[in-house]
């Protein structure tokens, strides 16, 4: 059953510490890591929690409580008593299924929003244009896929910059929503956003299909996730294995549901709002 309950973030639950914690023992186990290097991750993964963050699948640290809810946050889901989500895909590698996602999209006049790194606009222009006038989002995803926590704060605004303007000679469109890649940011990063125009985003559904474990694997991730409810956001990728053979089934299951598919634009709170210590905009 489809949940749509007020509590759709509640990220500090142990339960999902504990799967993280499983996960990553078993990670590091199948690579032939000794029981000492294992034992001592898992510690760092509950310090962690003890401490007030907790870890995304992607390896961004969510602040939960005390000094670390004093964090500048990106936008994980936006609260709303109307049943809007947003779907979202990165593109930063392949695009051989652009072309059928887009086809989709269209089947079912569901408009999402591309995050594109600086790469992918270089080798794929004519798609970047497609996806405009198809009338769907354009959403940055930096230039160079990095870690930007680890960047200087002119790296960060030059990671930005570089495909904002590459995407505005080509398109003519002033993007304003960001992703950071793999879900890793910081207080600056989230601040020089904000000063080159940007809102930052991330989500609160993620698919998974990254993982390639299958069509159905996605449609359940997706579509019996906890977090999912009114305002979420979520997460695909437009090159991963399974996801455009699981899109049609995605997007009929959760409109038999009772939502409704809007881009990012249309989703967010552009002024007049705040940000819970989840990661979720709330309406002034």
């Amino acid at each position: 059953m489809l949940g749509k309950s007020s509590d759709k973030n509640d990220f500090q639950t142990s339960g999902v510490l504990i799967q993280y914690i499983q996960e990553l023992s078993d990670y590091l186990k199948e690579r032939n890591l000794s029981r000492k290097a294992v034992t001592m991750a898992v510690a760092v993964l509950v310090l962690a929690g003890l401490t007030g963050v907790h870890y995304k699948e992607t390896g961004s640290l969510v602040p939960t409580s005390g000094a670390a809810a004093n964090r500048e946050l990106p936008i994980y889901c936006v609260q709303t008593e109307e049943p809007k989500i947003a779907l979202t895909f990165d593109a930063a590698w392949g695009n051989q299924d652009t072309k059928k996602i887009m086809e989709i999209l269209k089947k079912h006049n569901v408009k999402v929003t591309f995050f594109m790194t600086g790469g992918w606009v270089d080798t794929y222009p004519d798609d970047v244009k497609m996806i405009l006038a198809e009338g769907h989002d354009l959403g940055n995803h930096s230039q160079n896929h990095k870690n930007m926590s680890r960047l200087s704060d002119s790296e960060k605004e030059a990671e930005l910059m570089s495909v904002h303007n590459k995407v505005k000679d080509l398109t003519g469109y002033e993007m304003f929503l960001f992703r950071p890649p793999y879900g890793d940011y910081d207080n600056s990063l989230v601040t020089t956003a904000k000063k080159c125009g940007y809102y930052a985003i991330q989500w609160d559904v993620d698919s998974l299909d990254w993982k390639d474990y299958g069509v159905e694997s996605i449609l359940k991730t997706v579509t019996e996730n906890e977090h999912l409810g009114n305002g979420s956001i979520i997460l695909c990728h437009n090159g991963a294995k399974y996801t455009a053979e699981a899109l049609d089934t995605m997007i009929t299951t959760l409109k038999d549901a009772g939502y409704t598919f809007v881009p990012l634009s249309e989703l967010i709170y552009k002024e007049k709002y705040h940000m819970d210590n989840e990661g979720r905009q709330i309406k002034d």
